[in-house]
């Protein structure tokens, strides 16, 4: 505040609306919390459901205005684009499936678009979602929430400095357990649309967690995935998308990886890990325990860099919220995502460039990740053949 006792004027809050994430949904309330965390942005719209009912119902939860709650997303992206208090942004918390048709009708109206991933549920809509996205002039935004930790920043500032010299091995992996069982069959509604090819791609466990991990070792890294040999297992019976993935990968310049994911590994949560070895030293992540960065460089002791403590650079810090010592976790790292994506919208509305510092997934890092679900499926159906993903 001035010292003259008056207030500085804050910017308007970004008015955002919702496709999905009505009631019973997960992800919408993950989303709707990240949004606010920085207090960034403004509810103000949605189409929660496909059901009217359920939309409506949602809307009334949320507190909105009855007559900015659609039945449907077509609707309301052209009275939204009417509007002179319309939305600047729309988050996208559908099934995969939903997510090409639901963005191209915003994106043809110049809406940003904050969309879930994967990015689409097939490659085909992937590469329809890139040429919409780029003819549109909107940002597009893609919720790799694991990209906005302050650690993962750190390890990728560290990467991108050369402190570990020429990377030659990255291994990645994510694990859970939720899906050991035949849990689809119960009529539990993650699990139904998840295990759905039809709703959720051809990759089970690759596209719901594997996308995850591959992003996370591409971004780090800034390595180019030139080939890959994967083998896929659906372990449950009569399960119609793998539920288990075990991938090799060769990247551009000659470093090598490797990528386990699991749905059906008992005593896993979350348990996604990052590990990068290069010519000077190596890192290691975990998400469980996100605050922590070990660095090894070679031939000396092992490092311990927590975020806002000593050995933590710039791009964690920018990330970060809270004094060292007190976790940030899974929510911040959503919110960090959506605040970057503030700080490009606004930008964008004064017709400038996102700020410098401002990073966040893209449309493009969202079709390499379809491109990477695409390719295992296809080598693993030859037996592990080794195959290049769509470029």
């Amino acid at each position: 505040m001035p010292i003259d006792g008056t207030s500085e004027a804050r910017e308007p809050r970004i008015r955002l609306g919702m496709v999905g994430g009505g009631r019973d949904a997960f992800i919408g309330g993950v989303h709707r919390i990240a949004s606010r965390i920085d207090d960034e942005y403004e509810l103000v719209a949605g189409c929660f459901s496909s059901t009217p009912e359920k939309s409506q119902a949602s809307g009334r939860d949320l507190g909105l205005d009855p007559s900015r709650v659609y039945d449907n997303f077509a609707e309301m992206a052209k009275r939204e684009a009417r509007l002179k208090t319309g939305i600047d942004a729309v988050a996208i918390v559908t099934p995969n499936h939903m997510h090409y048709p639901v963005a191209r009708e915003f994106l043809k109206r110049g809406i940003h678009v904050i969309c879930d991933k994967p990015l689409t549920a097939s490659l085909t809509e992937a590469k329809r979602m890139v040429q919409a996205a780029e003819s549109s002039g909107a940002l597009f935004i893609l919720t790799h929430n694991y990209t906005g930790y302050p650690m993962v920043r750190q390890a990728r500032e560290m990467v991108a400095s050369g402190e570990l010299g020429e990377i030659r091995v990255v291994n990645v992996e994510y694990a859970q357990d939720w899906l050991t069982e035949d849990l689809e069959s119960t009529g539990q509604k993650q699990a139904g649309w998840r295990t759905d090819p039809a709703r959720s791609g051809a990759g089970g466990s690759t596209g719901d967690i594997g996308t995850h991990a591959f992003n996370l070792a591409s971004f780090v890294t800034g390595l180019t995935l030139s080939e890959l040999s994967a083998d896929l297992q659906s372990f449950v019976e009569g399960r119609r998308v793998d539920d288990n993935g075990h991938v090799l990968m060769r990247f551009d310049g000659g470093a090598r990886g490797m990528l386990w994911c699991s749905q059906v590994a008992p005593g896993n949560e979350n348990a996604l890990r990052l590990r990068v070895y290069g010519t000077k030293g190596g890192l290691e992540w975990a998400q469980e325990d996100p605050n922590y960065l070990w660095f090894t460089p070679f031939g000396q002791p092992k490092r311990l860099i927590t975020r806002g403590g000593a050995g933590s650079g710039g791009a964690a810090g920018r990330v970060s919220r809270i004094p060292p010592g007190h976790p940030e976790g899974y929510l911040e790292g959503f919110a960090n995502i959506y605040t970057e994506a503030a700080r490009a919208i606004r930008a964008a509305k004064a017709g400038e460039g996102a700020p410098e510092g401002v990073v966040y997934p893209s449309v493009q890092d969202g079709f390499k990740g379809v491109a990477f679900v695409d390719a295992c499926v296809r080598s693993s159906k030859r037996n592990g053949a080794w195959v290049s993903p769509v470029k």
